[in-house]
């Protein structure tokens, strides 16, 4: 009896381990789409080596992300921020010659220091950009990216 159980535990607990790597996989997966966007945007506004600063990020980013840009500790050190959490204002360095990238899209219309945002939205990745800031920015995207640029009164 005490053979059963104990084979009974093995198996519950080698398939229940099997389902939460599924699930750490599904997240590595999304965080690697969400990093090639995000580079290809990088690369396509910043004509120079992109160093990208996250505020709080996690080991897990840091290794996806490590793999499409050159990352920095601090954020003066950078040239293209990407806030994907909160992080206080007062601790984000100034906004010249920087280039800000949120994934929060009530963020990038009420913070101008955001050219563009990249979120989910009912599992599907958005992309939004903000035609003023762009200017602003002299930001000249590809016609790829048209299609995600929204053009409204930015005052």
């Amino acid at each position: 009896m005490k053979i059963f159980i104990l084979l009974i535990t093995i198996i519950s607990f080698g398939i229940s381990s099997h389902q939460y790597t599924f699930l750490v996989n599904e997240y590595d997966k999304e965080i690697n789409l969400e990093a090639k966007i995000i580079s290809n945007i990088a690369k396509n506004s910043i004509k120079d080596e992109i160093k990208l600063f996250i505020p709080n990020i996690s080991l897990i980013e840091k290794k996806v992300y490590s793999k499409y840009f050159t990352l920095t500790e601090k954020c003066e050190d950078s040239n293209f921020i990407f806030v994907k959490k909160s992080a206080d204002n007062e601790k984000l360095c100034s906004l010249s010659n920087k280039l800000f990238f949120t994934n929060n899209y009530k963020k990038l219309l009420s913070d101008k220091k955001f050219f563009g945002a990249f979120f989910w939205n009912k599992s599907r990745p958005n992309i939004v950009f903000i035609k003023a800031r762009l200017n602003k920015k002299h930001i000249n995207l590809p016609k790829d990216f048209e299609q995600f640029i929204e053009d409204f009164d930015d005052k």
